[in-house]
């Protein structure tokens, strides 16, 4: 592992452990040259995924990009990290178990809308406004009307 304060990559591992869900194991690290210290995470990965856009070009999936993503929507929500992390490793198994080494980046966009929605409202509504690249304020109706339908059939569920 190459340190981030002199880029040698004589480091070594001082501590390990799994986290929360035993998803991902954390390390703390030291370099040999330096004596920085900093910590890395380990995770299984089941493939490598390319994404296919929307121009035709094969880039291979990043992970970060996508928890930036969410990041923005989420900006400002009362939302905690531990619940977008698991939500991304949620996503991120749910296209690596789909038996494709290619995903195309609306099929991402979708399963991500998925989970957004579940998740919170506002932040489904700024993640679509940018994946459906919405135009006009009709647009943004549209998926507020999306949500309050959803929200009376839900209403009406818990009075029966």
């Amino acid at each position: 592992m190459r340190c981030p304060s002199c880029n040698s990559l004589d480091t070594q591992v001082k501590d390990s452990r799994p986290t929360e869900d035993s998803a991902v194991i954390r390390r703390r690290r030291v370099c040999v040259a330096c004596n920085f210290r900093f910590t890395t995470f380990e995770r299984v990965q089941l493939r490598e995924l390319t994404v296919i856009k929307r121009n035709g070009r094969r880039v291979p999936f990043d992970r970060d990009k996508l928890v930036r993503s969410l990041q923005i929507s989420l900006r400002k929500r009362p939302v905690e990290a531990e619940r977008v992390e698991k939500m991304v490793s949620a996503i991120v198994r749910e296209l690596e178990s789909g038996g494709e080494a290619e995903v195309s980046s609306e099929a991402i966009g979708e399963i991500v809308m998925e989970h957004l929605r579940q998740l919170d409202d506002v932040a489904y509504v700024r993640f679509a406004s940018v994946y459906r690249n919405f135009r006009e304020a009709k647009d943004f109706e549209a998926v507020l009307g999306e949500l309050s339908g959803e929200d009376e059939a839900r209403i009406t569920l818990l009075r029966k």
